[in-house]
């Protein structure tokens, strides 16, 4: 694998497309052909805000040229509005619908291949959490990041598509309070548990800001949820949870 880095500012170089067409042991007639090539890639992907520009494969045809008979990209959602025509494109289709539906909440889901549903706010802890589940021997059905400001409409909604998925055996729900107060993550739980049914455990440990009033509005409510004092205790319940359910 050869790996060159170039200034987006000013797109990759003739001398550093040749520097890479030149380590492939391609012709004279070649590498110039194959620098062409990457310089148009490297120039789509720049244009088009991608975050994955890709041929494969590329192949050496009989006589002597250079042909991409496949290509995968990826862009970056957050600059689709400058490129309404890859917009155009886009077949919900061939989407999640559960990712598709998150989306317009506000919410970054992706779908996972564990018994274990997780709601978090933010990506960072997210993918802690998804670790120290994995450390205590659980599986992660989902990467859900409610955001910053989530609201109780949001994470109602949260819990509907963590509940759509049926692997999930068990819910973990791990809350930082920053922005997001622990309050109003306690208020959505309490609203979603009222109007969709938990047919899962569901493990929650608060941290943060008004963390006092939202562990005061769970335990006040009469759900049947499992209070949490640290994260490592909510995993080792959570994965408890999901095994038991497993089993049963």
């Amino acid at each position: 694998m050869f790996k060159v880095s170039f200034d987006p500012g000013d797109g990759l170089s003739v001398d550093e497309a040749r520097e890479v067409a030149g380590r492939l042991g391609l012709e004279d007639g070649l590498v110039e052909e194959m620098a062409g090539l990457l310089q148009k890639l490297a120039r789509c992907f720049l244009d088009t805000d991608a975050s994955l520009a890709e041929i494969n494969p590329l192949v050496r045809t009989t006589d002597d040229s250079l042909l991409a008979l496949d290509a995968k990209f990826s862009f970056d959602d957050n600059a689709l509005f400058r490129h309404p025509e890859l917009v155009e494109y886009r077949d919900p289709a061939e989407e999640d619908p559960l990712e598709t539906r998150a989306a317009k909440f506000g919410l970054s889901y992706i779908k996972l291949d564990g018994e274990i549903g997780c709601m978090v706010n933010g990506a960072g802890l997210a993918m802690a959490t998804l670790d120290i589940i994995k450390h205590f021997g659980g599986e992660a059905a989902n990467f859900l990041d409610v955001g910053g400001g989530a609201t109780t409409e949001k994470v109602t909604e949260a819990f509907k598509i963590i509940l759509e998925d049926s692997d999930v055996k068990a819910i973990l729900v791990n809350i930082f309070g920053g922005i997001m107060k622990c309050d109003v993550i306690a208020e959505g739980i309490i609203e979603a548990a009222q109007t969709i049914e938990l047919r899962v455990p569901v493990v929650v440990r608060l941290e943060g800001t008004n963390v006092e009033r939202g562990r005061e509005l769970l335990a006040g409510s009469g759900l049947d949820l499992i209070s949490a004092p640290g994260l490592p205790e909510a995993v080792e319940s959570v994965v408890a949870q999901a095994k038991g359910g497993a089993d049963s």
